[in-house]
């Protein structure tokens, strides 16, 4: 089956349904098919480093064999994405306007999105860096809203960086002299980091548009909310060129579930799996049940592996039969 055989993954999908759960188990599964794997965390919760009982801090941990681990604070990422911006400017701008400018890039971090940015800087170092490195990339998002900021930046930030390179064509000699510090290159070196950065979007954004290499798979519950959002989530990637194909049904009840109460939620639960063939009747759908207990454990994600498993292989005979 071809899903299991993408470069990137991103998994994304409303706060509660299970997606970092679901993210884990799917980083687990492509490992023991002896892919090299690492999984990555950009949600804030910080919920993937919970499930295998350990924190990165940020740096590259091996969970086990195959499998490795990342977990990115946005807060702590745009710390880093200022200060780097800062000594990017160390030595090309005059001493006298180092504090003004200074002054503007931390306005500029304050300002909605300086994180997402960030964030979105250090995902394409990943990608760029590490995808020669494994068989598989992991990325465990945070709830859709972010996750589709974070999706669609490349092309959001792609105009940007063109509109900020022609303006900085357009900026006279006498004027750049007068701030960039004193040397006789005529290059400008804002321009050049400029350009440098703009290459970098467009290569990551290649990767985002490439369905050959790139899988997005929304986690969502038969709820009514979770349908909503997942199908406003999936139709705003779609103007952005990204299409969502799969989708993990998370916490079904299962069918030896007894009692009226639990009669009652299934009854309401299979309005809504119709409600989900209906409303995203394309995508595939890997069905994956509700545990009587917290995924608390390692074993308890092992265990909910292999349902994903089943699942997969499930959506693999349904191909195959057709």
């Amino acid at each position: 089956m071809d899903l299991l055989h993408k470069k990137i993954y991103f998994i994304g999908g409303k706060g509660g349904v299970g997606k970092s759960t679901s993210s884990a188990a799917f980083a687990s599964y492509l490992s023991s098919l002896h892919k090299k794997v690492l999984l990555v965390s950009t949600d804030p919760a910080h919920n993937t480093g919970d499930l295998f009982h350990l924190n990165s801090n940020g740096e590259l941990t091996s969970i086990y064999k195959n499998l490795d681990f990342i977990e990115i604070d946005s807060e702590r990422e745009s710390k880093r994405y200022i200060d780097e911006v800062k000594n990017n400017l160390r030595g090309l701008v005059k001493a006298t306007m180092v504090e003004e400018v200074h002054r503007q890039i931390e306005l500029a971090a304050s300002t909605p999105g300086a994180e997402e940015a960030a964030l979105f800087d250090r995902l394409s170092s990943i990608i760029i860096e590490e995808v020669k490195n494994y068989d598989a990339i992991v990325f465990d998002t945070a709830p859709t809203g972010h996750t589709i900021r974070l999706l669609t930046l490349p092309q959001l930030m792609g105009v940007w960086m063109d509109g900020m390179l022609e303006r900085r064509k357009q900026v006279n000699e006498k004027n750049f002299h007068r701030w960039m510090d004193d040397g006789e290159s005529r290059t400008d070196p804002i321009y050049e980091k400029l350009q440098v950065r703009r290459r970098k979007f467009s290569s990551v954004r290649k990767y985002l548009l490439d369905s050959n290499l790139t899988e997005y798979i929304f986690v969502l519950n038969a709820e009514r909310l979770p349908i909503l959002e997942t199908r406003k989530a999936m139709d705003m990637l779609k103007r952005h060129e990204i299409n969502v194909k799969t989708l993990f049904v998370n916490k079904l009840i299962p069918e030896d579930a007894d009692g009226m109460f639990m009669e009652k939620r299934k009854a309401n639960e299979q309005i809504y799996r119709k409600e989900i063939e209906r409303v995203f009747p394309e995508a595939r759908k890997v069905m994956l049940p509700m545990l009587e207990s917290d995924i608390a454990t390692l074993a308890h994600l092992r265990r909910f592996t292999t349902y994903l498993q089943e699942g997969l292989e499930n959506i693999k005979n349904q191909i195959d039969s057709h």
